[in-house]
C-alpha cells in the first residue's frame, strides 16, 4: 500500500488556502489515512493526489487533473452508480476503501456539500453481493493471545451474521481453525505476531485499545447482555475487537452498531473432527487442483445439490467442521435415510426450496437500512414458502426433520404486512414513489388520488382546448425543466386566445401556459413530492418493522438452510448410489468404498475394501505408480469425512469408528519465497502430525522421505513407522516405495501389508487399481517412464541396466563372502560398476533413474 494518500508534503504548510471541498478531502483522508477515500463530487467518487494516482494505475482509469485557485491536483474517478467492479479491483490490490458519500442534498446547501464516511470497505466486511461474488461465508478473524501463551480468535460474517468464538493453546492451532474457516481477513491484537498466522489472508492493521479487556468486554456485553458465554479473557478481546472494528467499517464517528447481530456461537475445536489447511488441500475439500491444465472438481461441489445460498453454506459448514457425536451423526444419518426413502418429497422439496432468497444476507441489509422494496419482497416470497416446506414434513419420523420442522416460523405478522405494505414488483430506486400498495396508507392514497386526477384533467385538457380555438395541431405536454405546457405552431399563433402566456420560444412554434394549467400543475407537482415522501417513510417504518425481527428470520433461515443441505445429501446418495455408514465401532470398516470425486470423472472405477482394526491400524501400502494407492487413501479419509458430516457415502457398506482428526502428509511442495524446500515442506508437515496427531485419529502418509537421499529417506520412513505403530497408535495408511518398510510391516504387531498389483505384458504394464494383502513384488519404474513418454533409448538403456542389476543381484546371492573378497583382490571395479552395485533398481522413480542412467553416461564418457 502506498505510505502517503493525503495531501501532497508542499500542501502540509498552506492548507488554510485549500478550497472548502478540498479541504474536506483531505480532512477525511487524515481520518481515514490507511484506506482510500473515495469522494462524491457529483455523479462520481473521485480521489486526489497520491491516491489518483494509485486508483488510475490499479483500476485502468483516466488520470486527469483538477485545477482551482489554489494549485493542480491529479484526479481520478469512478461512476457512483458502477463503482463496485472498481472497489473490487481496489481490494484486490491490498488497500481498504472509505466511501464518503454526500449528506447533504446539493439543492439546500450554500456552499460546500457535507460529505461523511458512510462505509469502510475491507476484504473481510463485505455486505455488497456484486463484491461478495458467491454464496460461501465471507469471514472476518481477529487473533488475542493471552498470558499464558494461548489465544482467542473470533470470527465473524458481517453479511449473514454467523458469529463464532473459541480458545487455543498455540499458534499451530489457531493456522488450523483459519484453514478451516479460511478468513478473507485478519486482525491482530497487541503481541500478536500476524506473520504467524496470515498465510496470504489481508491483515488489517487496528487499533490496540479495542482489544483492552475492559473496553472489549463493554462492546460485548452491549450486544449480549453479558460475557458469560465466553471462556478467558482472550476470547473476549477478540470478540469485542471484532465486533468494535466491524463497527468501524459502517462508517460514521464512532460507527454503527450491527442490530442484526443476535447470536454468539462458544465452540470447542474438539467438537468436530478437525483438519488442518493441509489437510483440506490435499483432500481437495473446497480447493479444485488442476489436473493436466484442466480444472479438477473440489468434493463440495460433488456434494452440492442444494437448491438455494443458504444451502450451500451450511453444507459447506459440515464438510469444514464435521461432527464427533456419534448420537448427532446418526440424528442427521437418519434424516438423509427418510428423504432418501421418499423421492417425491425429497423432489418437492428441493422446487420449494429453489423459491428461497438468502434471507441470512438479506435481513443483515435491512438491519443496515440498505435493504429495498424488493428486498423486502423477496423477504415476502421466501416466508411465503416456508409453511410450505412445513406441510412437507408434517409427516416426518426422525428427530432431526420433526425439530426441524418446528423451528420453522413464517412469520405470518411479517407476511401480512409485507403484502399489504409493499407492491409485487416494485422499482429499484426507493425515492421515486411506485413502492407502497394502494390501500395501505388513507393519506398517501388521497395524494395518489390528486395526482392521478390532475394528470387526468390535463389529458383531457388537450381536446379541450383544440374543440376551443379551433387549432387542430394544438398539444398538451410536458419536460422536466418548464413542466407543463400546450404548444402552438407558429401558423397558427394569431388564434391563441388570451388567457395564454407565452412559457417558452421554439423554431417552428410557442408553448403556453394557463392559470388554470399552472394551477392544476403545482397541485400535481405538490402532491407527486408529498407522495414520495411519505412513500419514503412509510418504506422506512416498514423495513424497521421487519428489522425487529430479525432473530426469528435468522431461526428460519437456519432451519431452511438446514432440510436444504440433507434433502442435497439425500439427491447425492440417491443418484450416486451412497450407502448409510454405521457409527461408532473400533475400526474403519468399508466394503466396495469409492473416491466420491474420482468416481463421476473416470470411467470404470475400481472399488476397493478397507478393514482397519485395532490390530491392523497401520497399513503399509505398496504398489507401482499409477496403480491408485494415493487415491486410495484419500478414499477412505473423504468416506470417514462424509459420515462424519452426516452424510451416506460412496460404498456397498461402510461401518466406521469416529475419528479427532484427520491428517495428511501427501504430494510434494515448496516455498521458495519461505525458503523451504520441497523436502523441508514435507517435514514440518510430518513434525506437525507427529507431534498432534492421537489414537483416534486417521493419518495419510505418501512417501515419506523421498525428498533425500534414498539412505535417509528409508531411516526416515522406518522411523516415522515405528512411532506411529508404538507411540501414536493411529489409525494409518502409508504408502511407499521403500520396499524394506513391508518388513516392518511383518515385524510390528498391529501393522499390515497391501499393494495394489499390475501385471506386466509384451504391450507394457496394465494398473489394476485393486488393493490386495500383502507386499507389492514391484514398482515397475521403467513401465511408468514409457508410459509417460520418455524417449525409447532411455527406456531401454534403463532395462539393460535394470537387467543387469538383476544379474549381479543374484550373482551377489550365490557367491560366498570369501569368495567376493578374493576376486576383489584380482578386479578393480570401475566407477559405473560401483554406481551399479549400489542402485537398488527396485526402489528407483523414473526421474531417478533417468538420474542414474546420466551419471554413468558422463562416467562412461
Amino acid at each position: 500500500m502506498d505510505a502517503a494518500l493525503g495531501p501532497p508534503e508542499k500542501m502540509a504548510e498552506s492548507e488554510g488556502d485549500l478550497t472548502p471541498m478540498m479541504s474536506q478531502y483531505f480532512e477525511l483522508t487524515r481520518r481515514y489515512e490507511d484506506a482510500l477515500v473515495l469522494f462524491q463530487v457529483g455523479d462520481f467518487y473521485e480521489l486526489f493526489c497520491e491516491a489518483a494516482e494509485a486508483a488510475a494505475r490499479i483500476c485502468e482509469i483516466t488520470l486527469t487533473a483538477r485545477e482551482d485557485s489554489t494549485g493542480e491536483y491529479p484526479m481520478a474517478g469512478v461512476p457512483i452508480d458502477n463503482a463496485e467492479p472498481y472497489i473490487d479491483d481496489l481490494l484486490d490490490a491490498g488497500y481498504r476503501v472509505a466511501v464518503a458519500d454526500q449528506v447533504e442534498d446539493p439543492d439546500e446547501v450554500t456552499g460546500v456539500v457535507e460529505r461523511a464516511v458512510t462505509r469502510v470497505v475491507t476484504p473481510g466486511t463485505l455486505t455488497e453481493d456484486e463484491l461478495l461474488g458467491g454464496d460461501d461465508n465471507n469471514f472476518v478473524a481477529a487473533v488475542a493471545a493471552d498470558d499464558d501463551g494461548g489465544f482467542g480468535l473470533a470470527l465473524l460474517d458481517v453479511s449473514t451474521g454467523d458469529f463464532y468464538a473459541t480458545s487455543l493453546p498455540n499458534a499451530a492451532r489457531v493456522r488450523d481453525e483459519l484453514g478451516r474457516f479460511a478468513p478473507a481477513e485478519l486482525v491482530t491484537g497487541p503481541g500478536v505476531a500476524a506473520e504467524r498466522f496470515e498465510d496470504g489472508t489481508f491483515v488489517a492493521e487496528y487499533e490496540d485499545a479495542a482489544f483492552d479487556g475492559e473496553r472489549a468486554a463493554e462492546t460485548v456485553a452491549a450486544y449480549f447482555g453479558s460475557v458469560d458465554a465466553l471462556a478467558g479473557d482472550a476470547e473476549v478481546a477478540a470478540c469485542g475487537a471484532l465486533l468494535d472494528y466491524a463497527e468501524y467499517t459502517r462508517g460514521g464517528e464512532d460507527g454503527d452498531r450491527l442490530d442484526y447481530l443476535n447470536h454468539l456461537t462458544r465452540y470447542d475445536p474438539r467438537e468436530y473432527l478437525q483438519m488442518d489447511a493441509v489437510a483440506l488441500r490435499s483432500l481437495e475439500v473446497f480447493e479444485q487442483r488442476s489436473v493436466h491444465g484442466a480444472e479438477g472438481t473440489a468434493l463440495v461441489d460433488v456434494l452440492d445439490e442444494t437448491a438455494c445460498a443458504l444451502g450451500r453454506r451450511t453444507l459447506t459448514d459440515w464438510l469444514r467442521r464435521p461432527l464427533t457425536d456419534a448420537e448427532e451423526i446418526e440424528a442427521r444419518h437418519e434424516a438423509v435415510g427418510e428423504l432418501l426413502a421418499d423421492p417425491l418429497t425429497r423432489e418437492e422439496l428441493h422446487e420449494h426450496l429453489r423459491d428461497v432468497y438468502d434471507v441470512e444476507r438479506l435481513i443483515s441489509r435491512v438491519s443496515r437500512g440498505r435493504a429495498n422494496a424488493r428486498d423486502l419482497r423477496a423477504l415476502k416470497d421466501t416466508l411465503d414458502v416456508v409453511p410450505e416446506i412445513r406441510g412437507l414434513l408434517a409427516d416426518a419420523d426422525s428427530k432431526k426433520l420433526r425439530d426441524l420442522r418446528a423451528s420453522l416460523d413464517d412469520l405470518p405478522e411479517i407476511r401480512d404486512l409485507l403484502s399489504r405494505a409493499i407492491v409485487p414488483d416494485p422499482p429499484q430506486e426507493l425515492t421515486e414513489g411506485g413502492v407502497i400498495r394502494d390501500g395501505y396508507d388513507e393519506t398517501l392514497d388521497d395524494l395518489r388520488e390528486t395526482e392521478r386526477s390532475g394528470k387526468r384533467w390535463i389529458d383531457d385538457l388537450e381536446e379541450q382546448e383544440r374543440e376551443r380555438t379551433g387549432i387542430d395541431s394544438l398539444k398538451v405536454g410536458h419536460n422536466a425543466v418548464h413542466g407543463y405546457y400546450i404548444e402552438v405552431t407558429n401558423p397558427n399563433l394569431d388564434s391563441v386566445p388570451a388567457n395564454y402566456q407565452r412559457r417558452q420560444t421554439l423554431k417552428n412554434s410557442e408553448r403556453f401556459v394557463t392559470p388554470e394549467l399552472k394551477e392544476r400543475e403545482d397541485d400535481i407537482v405538490r402532491a407527486e413530492q408529498r407522495s414520495q415522501d411519505l412513500e419514503y417513510e412509510l418504506f422506512r417504518e416498514v423495513r424497521n418493522r421487519v428489522a425487529e425481527e430479525a432473530e426469528r428470520v435468522q431461526a428460519t433461515a437456519a432451519a431452511v438452510a438446514a432440510v436444504d443441505a440433507l434433502a442435497s445429501f439425500a439427491t447425492v446418495a440417491a443418484s450416486h448410489d451412497y450407502a448409510r455408514p454405521e457409527v461408532g465401532g473400533d475400526g474403519i470398516h468399508v466394503e466396495g468404498g469409492r473416491h466420491p470425486v474420482v468416481e463421476r470423472t473416470e470411467a470404470g472405477f475400481v472399488p476397493n475394501d478397507t478393514d482397519l482394526t485395532p490390530e491392523r491400524r497401520v497399513a503399509v501400502v505398496t504398489g507401482p505408480n499409477m496403480s491408485g494407492k494415493s487415491t486410495y487413501m484419500r478414499q477412505v479419509a473423504l468416506i470417514v469425512l462424509l459420515a462424519q458430516a452426516g452424510s451416506f457415502v460412496p460404498a456397498e457398506r461402510a461401518r466406521l469408528r469416529v475419528v479427532d482428526r484427520i491428517f495428511t502428509r501427501v504430494g510434494a511442495s515448496d516455498d521458495i519465497a519461505g525458503g523451504r524446500s520441497t523436502f523441508m515442506v514435507e517435514m514440518t508437515e510430518l513434525s506437525s502430525i507427529l507431534r498432534a496427531a492421537t489414537e483416534d485419529s486417521l493419518v495419510l502418509l505418501d512417501e515419506v522421505g523421498r525428498g533425500t537421499s534414498t539412505t535417509d529417506g528409508l531411516a526416515i520412513a522406518r522411523a516415522v513407522t515405528e512411532y506411529v505403530h508404538d507411540e501414536l497408535g493411529a489409525t494409518t495408511l502409508f504408502a511407499t516405495h521403500h520396499h524394506e518398510l513391508t518388513a516392518d510391516a511383518e515385524r510390528l504387531a498391529d501393522a499390515v501389508n497391501l499393494h495394489f498389483g499390475a501385471t506386466r505384458n509384451e504391450e507394457g504394464v496394465t494398473f489394476q487399481h485393486e488393493v490386495r494383502e500383502g507386499p507389492a513384488t514391484a514398482s515397475y519404474g521403467v513401465e511408468v517412464a514409457q508410459t509417460a513418454g520418455v524417449p525409447e533409448a532411455v527406456v531401454e538403456r534403463a532395462r539393460e541396466l535394470l537387467d543387469a542389476a538383476d544379474v549381479d543381484a543374484d550373482a551377489s546371492e550365490e557367491q560366498t563372502e570369501p569368495a567376493r573378497t578374493a576376486d576383489s583382490g584380482d578386479h578393480d571395479e570401475s566407477a559405473v560398476e560401483e554406481t551399479l552395485r549400489d542402485v537398488n533398481v527396485a526402489e528407483l522413480t523414473p526421474v531417478e533413474a533417468l538420474n542414474v542412467l546420466n551419471d554413468l553416461k558422463r562416467d562412461l564418457d
